[in-house]
């Protein structure tokens, strides 16, 4: 086999792979372009890169396993990062966020505790 000659089977699943993962990150672009407030901004791209990069590695561990005649891991490492390290992210831009909005005293953010959207007769519990 040459360089870049890969079976057809190959080449069509590495871009479909490679069209659904630029798809789904180009959504999530979109998503953040569209979306209005910050909270309904962080979810739009982390999934979307997510699963988009998701797409683009798997692309990637069949063309270059299929041209090496061996299995490419490296894209494993790549994925594990990315699955690890993204939602840990949006977890703390989101809680920075609210964070400066309560405190500021923005409008239209929940405040500190579970138990505040709760009714009154809810929160103080059972009446002895």
């Amino acid at each position: 086999m040459t360089h870049g000659d890969i079976p057809i089977w190959a080449a069509l699943l590495t871009a479909f792979f490679v069209l659904v993962g630029s798809g789904l990150t180009l959504l999530g672009a979109i998503g953040l372009l569209r979306l209005q407030s910050f909270y309904e901004r962080i979810h739009a791209p982390t999934l979307g890169t997510t699963c988009g990069t998701g797409g683009i590695l798997i692309a990637s561990v069949i063309y270059f396993t299929i041209l090496q005649s061996r299995p490419v891991v490296h894209e494993i490492l790549i994925a594990l990062f990315i699955t690890i390290t993204t939602p840990i992210t949006l977890m703390l831009l989101g809680r920075a966020a609210l964070y400066r909005d309560r405190t500021e005293g923005n409008e239209g953010v929940p405040p500190f505790g579970i138990k505040a959207d709760l009714p009154r007769s809810a929160r103080d519990g059972p009446e002895h």
